[in-house]
């Protein structure tokens, strides 16, 4: 686990679903190099509630697909998988070394949608799947600083 007082607090912080919240927290931390900050397993086997994962100062939260209450919430937030290979979203993480970071991501399976390029904006960046089919975006353009 990430201790706190390493963490910069991040003001939004996307949430995902996964059909297998278990497999994705791993694959997550091996193909993009999250750590688990905090993970809340379910009553049945195999379910996780909550999770919680850090990258840097970024953070992300997830859970099982099926973990939570039926109703609104449930009905409109679905598994990537669950949308026929269609998002309206896609998430961006600043990363450090991009072309590093896009190798580890190749190695672990990601598949890749935007190969590894320098922006016209800035930095060098790439665009992936998970294994859920989530649109990933990591590049070092970091928007928040003029050096990038």
């Amino acid at each position: 686990m990430v201790p706190q007082s390493n963490l910069l607090r991040a003001g939004i912080i996307p949430c995902l679903r996964y059909p297998d919240a278990p497999a994705a927290i791993e694959w997550l931390c091996a193909a993009f190099g999250f750590e688990k900050h905090l993970v809340v397993a379910g009553e049945e086997e195999g379910k996780v509630v909550h999770a919680e994962l850090v990258l840097g100062s970024a953070m992300i939260m997830l859970g099982s697909a099926d973990s939570h209450q039926e109703g609104e919430y449930s009905d409109r937030v679905r598994p990537a998988s669950e949308l026929g290979g269609r998002t309206n979203q896609s998430i961006y993480v600043v990363v450090e070394d991009a072309d590093a970071h896009c190798a580890r991501a190749i190695e672990a399976g990601a598949e890749i949608l935007m190969a590894i390029e320098d922006q016209d904006y800035g930095g060098r960046g790439f665009s992936c799947l998970d294994l859920d089919g989530n649109v990933w975006n990591f590049g070092s353009y970091d928007p928040w600083s003029s050096s990038s």
